[in-house]
């Protein structure tokens, strides 16, 4: 693959079909940022945002930035057709693995992975801030659409 020089212009954007579009769509490479979040979801904390995901064009993508305060819990929920994987960036929590009847205590640096059906709570339980990216993959669009942000106007 070649790159190209700053004296160049970019590379254009590649124009395809997709079995999904009727019409060509333009593919192209996207930056978005934590701080521009297109969305929030409360009921994962107060501070859940929702940065890359269907209502910004990602199919089967998904990436949640969340930083849950000390205390702090989500609801407990389930992704029918979604793995949930997070990556714990900062602090100490634990998740409730609600059908088995268990709670896993994790720390910065460690991922969780939710397998799709299984019932599952994150709490801020162990004395500090949680801050953690991921979420379910591919996007959980009944859980989208039952909060009201699915499908997009």
């Amino acid at each position: 693959m070649r790159g190209w020089s700053s004296s160049e212009a970019p590379p254009r954007p590649i124009r395809c079909s997709t079995s999904r579009a009727r019409r060509p769509v333009e593919m192209a490479v996207r930056v978005y940022h934590r701080d521009r979040p297109d969305e929030r979801m409360p009921m994962i904390a107060s501070d859940a945002r929702l940065v890359v995901w269907p209502g910004v064009g990602a199919h089967s993508a998904n990436m949640n930035y969340v930083h849950m305060r000390a205390g702090e819990e989500n609801v407990p929920h389930t992704h029918a057709e979604s793995e949930d994987t997070l990556f714990i960036l900062s602090g100490r929590g634990s998740i409730a693995d609600v059908a088995n009847d268990a709670v896993l205590e994790f720390s910065a640096g460690q991922a969780i992975h939710v397998p799709a059906g299984l019932e599952h709570q994150v709490r801020g339980d162990r004395g500090s801030d949680v801050v953690s990216v991921g979420g379910p993959c591919p996007a959980d669009l009944e859980l989208l659409e039952a909060i009201g942000l699915w499908p997009r106007d």
